[in-house]
């Protein structure tokens, strides 16, 4: 289920890995609808980081609701679950592989936090604040995905003939390459006018 009156949204999802791609697609969307691009790679690492903790971690069953709310300059981003387990960030070390996910969302937040949710829950948030600096939405963003970018087709065209006349009798003309009337073209076994060379087809 999805609703957002105004500038609230909320989804709830199973937090399998297949569904967190989904929610990325929607956090992206809400806020590119809300005029916050600026937000969205830090929003959709933070949600990521998230609901992978809750597939990971969380017990009895994955069952998750993620909030999105947008009051004027800062967006909060939470994740609800079924497990009251509080979740507590280690340091995980230089070379470890796993157990960075909070530090990640500590790193791309300006606050995080958690707290317990009713006896068998509990809530794991954090808010971004958007870039003062940034430019407005309607700049072209270096950042933004391939798919906002407009295609570019590329056609491939057959090679303009040689012309007999432009080559002496005798000498080869090599494949790929088109002369302008009344020009030789340059290569093995080739003789070439004094002036001009061969055009590229």
């Amino acid at each position: 289920m999805i609703s957002h009156p105004n500038r609230h949204c909320a989804v709830e999802l199973q937090a399998l890995p297949s569904r967190i791609g989904q929610v990325r697609r929607i956090v992206s969307a809400h806020l590119r609808y809300w005029h916050m691009d600026t937000l969205i790679d830090r929003a959709v690492l933070g949600v990521t980081e998230l609901l992978t903790n809750v597939h990971l971690h969380v017990r009895p069953d994955k069952s998750c609701t993620v909030e999105l709310d947008l009051e004027p300059g800062r967006l909060t981003v939470s994740v609800r679950d079924r497990d009251p387990r509080l979740p507590v960030m280690d340091d995980p070390g230089p070379l470890a592989t796993c157990g960075r996910g909070l530090a990640m969302v500590a790193s791309v937040s300006e606050s995080w936090g958690a707290r317990p949710d009713g006896e068998s829950g509990k809530v794991v948030w954090f808010s971004l604040t958007e870039d003062p600096v940034a430019p407005p939405a309607t700049a072209r963003d270096p950042r933004r995905p391939a798919e906002d970018l407009p295609a570019v087709v590329f056609t491939e065209a057959e090679p303009a003939p040689v012309p007999e006349s432009a080559v002496e009798p005798g000498y080869a003309v090599e494949p790929g390459y088109a002369v302008e009337p009344g020009y030789a073209v340059e290569g093995a076994g080739t003789r070439t006018a004094p002036a001009r060379s061969a055009v590229p087809g």
